[in-house]
């Protein structure tokens, strides 16, 4: 049955929950946006407040409009979001932070994208300030130019959404009926970090889908509950972390990369034509997401050797918990790209795989490669000095097996049969001890540009 675009009223109906910890002039700048701007669906505003000492309980008590709780001591974001849903009584829970203010039409818009099919279980903003891609550079120098700027942003960008692995739980707006299905927030990960992850990868694993609103833009000054306590901040970081991967079995930050450089080389096709893609180490599926906002009739096939990643991954394409040098069985002539974003260098034999993946490729298919460079001057000067560490991650990751310049990166793919080879690449900031090591080595190397040793890692673009 097709699903039709729901229009009733009630169930745009919302519970908008924050959390207070101080920061009064914020939360009185929250509030009074939402007032301002949330004149078109019925909302009610839960705020939990943690133990706040700065004349905020006060001024909470004194809004009729607001239905506020009190916590005798600070039980963190994952349990005061789960008090506040408690406390709920509308159809939707909106998560917002204190620290945001809010423009003209945004909850309406969100909740009209949450209703927009069956599948969709949370919905989440663009803002000026925030992680895993939700953040856009702005222009405004003031919250009066900001609600123009949002203005803009609704009538530029009206109708835009896109599927994301995961939503940051600044503004996260959730379909009650969801919050029943997956469970409440997770409190292992107090007094925060993390818990949006694991509320994110909840609900895709449930089958639902998590949108992000292109059209609604609200402002977030971003981490006012840690003030100046930034080592507090960096190690509730690194501990959390280390739930998440505990519970998960992968590295969130890792695993759901999208790699943005590599999908520019995606050539301009008909967004209507079907496109068959495979990604080699496709972790959770993120890349292969994006390909699908971009080419909404794209077939979507992926290996992952991480049985828990592919597992994300597998909700929304056809991916393989196996070793890419293990045999495949997909028919040849069969893809239209091939994509190994940082693989290659951790196989025993990419050149084997490399050939073999040849095979599956449409005549005229391309691989879309990326390849750290063991040229780059970061390397040659540490092994100059008889130095060849292997670290967590970067050019010497201690997984990697294989490492590769130019040179070899082209006549690996010239002896594995591509044509038509082009190259592009990505570079770090480099300092002046650099510049010099750079001049020195030139000196004595046979390559006249030295764009070789700036190189951190090369894009490849190759065509059968």
């Amino acid at each position: 049955m097709e699903y039709t675009l729901q229009t009733d009223a009630s169930l745009y109906s919302t519970s908008i929950v924050i959390l207070t910890h101080n920061q009064l002039v914020h939360t009185q700048l929250c509030i009074q946006s939402i007032r301002d701007y949330t004149s078109d669906v019925d909302y009610e505003i839960i705020v939990i407040d943690n133990a706040s000492t700065d004349g905020t309980r006060e001024w909470l008590h004194a809004q009729p409009d607001l239905i506020v709780q009190e916590n005798l001591i600070n039980v963190g974001f994952p349990a005061g979001c789960n008090q506040g849903i408690q406390l709920a009584t509308r159809n939707n829970i909106l998560l917002l932070n204190n620290d945001t203010v809010v423009t003209s039409k945004w909850l309406k818009r969100m909740t009209e994208v949450l209703y927009e099919d069956e599948f969709t279980g949370a919905v989440g903003p663009i803002t000026n300030n925030c992680s895993y891609y939700q953040a856009i550079p702005v222009s405004y120098s003031s919250l009066d130019e900001m609600q123009q700027f949002a203005k803009d942003i609704m009538s530029d960008a009206y109708g835009r959404s896109e599927y994301r692995l995961k939503l940051v739980g600044f503004c996260i707006l959730i379909k009650r009926s969801v919050i029943d299905t997956i469970g409440l927030l997770d409190e292992q990960f107090s007094p925060g970090n993390f818990e949006d992850d694991d509320l994110s990868y909840r609900m895709v694993q449930m089958g639902y889908r998590l949108k992000l609103c292109r059209d609604v833009f609200i402002h977030h000054t971003g981490s006012v509950s840690f003030g100046k306590e930034q080592s507090l901040y960096h190690q509730l970081l690194t501990t959390n972390q280390a739930k998440f991967e505990k519970k998960w079995g992968f590295n969130t930050t890792y695993s759901s990369f999208i790699r943005y450089e590599l999908l520019q080389l995606l050539d301009q096709h008909d967004s209507s034509v079907p496109l068959r893609v495979l990604e080699i180490g496709c972790a959770c599926g993120a890349t292969l997401l994006e390909i699908k906002n971009r080419f909404p009739q794209a077939e979507l096939y992926g290996i992952e050797l991480n049985p828990h990643s592919s597992a994300i991954a597998e909700t929304f394409a056809k991916v393989q918990a196996m070793n890419a040098e293990e045999p495949l069985s997909y028919p040849q002539d069969f893809f239209d790209y091939i994509i190994l974003a940082d693989v290659l260098e951790h196989l025993y034999d990419p050149w084997k795989v490399l050939a073999n993946l040849r095979n599956y490729l449409k005549v005229g298919g391309y691989v879309l490669s990326s390849i750290p460079n063991l040229m780059h001057v970061s390397a040659l000067r540490s092994l100059i000095n008889g130095q060849f560490t292997y670290t967590d991650a970067g050019l010497l990751d201690r997984t990697h097996i294989r490492f590769f310049t130019l040179y070899e990166i082209e006549r690996m793919f010239v002896n594995c049969g591509f044509i038509n080879r082009l190259y592009s690449s990505t570079q770090m900031p480099i300092s002046e001890n650099d510049q010099i090591w750079i001049a020195s080595l030139m000196k004595l190397s046979i390559h006249t540009e030295p764009t070789q040793f700036n190189v951190y890692q090369y894009l490849v673009k190759a065509e059968k």
